[in-house]
């Protein structure tokens, strides 16, 4: 989603975030931190590594009027002002701390950023940088007393992922600006990005290929698997990847009369698809672009193996729809009285 070769930060501060729910207060730093030449490449890397491989991005969201929005309204004074970057880092470590409606809610470390010459889409743009970190590791310090060297152990930051962490870019379109979002402790899915950031996807063909793909997996979950068997599940799941990947522009009705062969599967999946709609609150579209960054993604989420009470695992290749109708048959056997599956094939690989 992101280039760093070029991106430099040009202020940066930490602050320690408390929990009002465990009495733990905000610390405040008050001066910008002051890397040496090691230390800044490390944090570089470490803080935008999450953001490279990216596929999809957020607008900020208010119920009522955008402006209301604490972090758009912090960033806003941010990308017209730096000089105010200390007291604004304050007010967002507030905004954050007001958000521990409960005691999993975890204390950290805040570090809030300024980048320069971060390439998005072919341009360079600053950029605004909250982190959160939540976990600490332990490692070991040696040190020398006495003329003999010793070890202590101390906690410290982990330089593999950060914890949480958004870019709020300063480029728009016609939702608003470009914010990216990670949350690799993922403990209350409505804290980071509903409470604190207030964000939410765009009305894109990247949403909609999420969507779509997401409403497929939930239906072969929820109605074919228990209805018709994992079979039957897998099946659907391969040729919905096959239907995406063959067509650049998805259509509802073309995807229901290829993908099913009567009526009462497509019933089944129209009144689901209505549902889905009712229970997360979205609009499928019926019709919209394929986002072939997104089904790529999405495709590594979606479970076609039949896993057996006997222990054995049969998997399925969701890039191959045909394989599973073609080389695969279950049925009966009346002397012992079990389930069973008949699979076709050439050679052992």
């Amino acid at each position: 989603m992101i280039k760093r070769q070029k991106t430099a930060i040009s202020k940066c501060i930490l602050h320690k975030v408390g929990n009002k729910f465990n009495t733990t207060k905000n610390l405040f730093s008050e001066k910008e931190i002051d890397f040496d030449e090691q230390s800044y490449q490390l944090m570089l890397n470490y803080l935008l590594r999450p953001f490279g491989s990216l596929v999809e991005s957020y607008r900020f969201n208010h119920h009522s009027n955008i402006a209301l929005n604490e972090i758009y309204s912090y960033a806003t004074q941010l990308f017209a002002n730096e000089t105010e970057f200390i007291d604004i880092s304050k007010h967002i470590v507030n905004h954050l701390f007001e958000q521990s409606n409960s005691a999993q809610i975890k204390t950290g470390d805040v570090l809030v950023c300024l980048f320069n010459d971060i390439e998005y889409q072919e341009m360079m743009v600053s950029a605004i940088g909250i982190f959160k970190i939540e976990n600490k590791s332990d490692f070991f310090q040696t040190y020398l007393e006495n003329k003999s060297y010793d070890i202590i152990t101390q906690k410290g930051i982990p330089t593999k992922k950060v914890d949480k962490g958004c870019l709020i870019l300063n480029t728009s379109d016609t939702e608003g600006n470009i914010v990216l979002s990670v949350d690799h402790n993922n403990y209350d899915a409505q804290y980071w990005i509903k409470h604190f950031l207030n964000i939410k996807y765009p009305d894109d063909h990247n949403q909609h290929t999420k969507n779509y793909i997401e409403l497929c997996k939930d239906f072969s979950d929820e109605v074919l698997k228990p209805s018709f068997g994992l079979q039957e599940k897998s099946t659907f799941l391969a040729k919905t990847v096959d239907f995406f990947k063959e067509n650049e522009v998805i259509n509802l009705e073309t995807f229901k009369d290829d993908i099913f062969e009567d009526e009462q599967r497509k019933t089944l999946f129209e009144n689901y698809k209505k549902d889905f709609e009712t229970r997360e609150n979205i609009v499928i579209r019926n019709q919209f672009d394929v986002s072939e960054l997104v089904l790529k993604k999405q495709k590594k989420q979606l479970k076609t193996e039949i896993n057996l009470d006997t222990n054995i695992q049969i998997k399925l290749d969701v890039d191959a729809p045909d394989a599973s109708a073609e080389y695969l048959e279950r049925g009966y056997d009346d002397v012992k009285k079990m389930h069973f599956y008949k699979v076709f094939f050439n050679e052992e690989g």
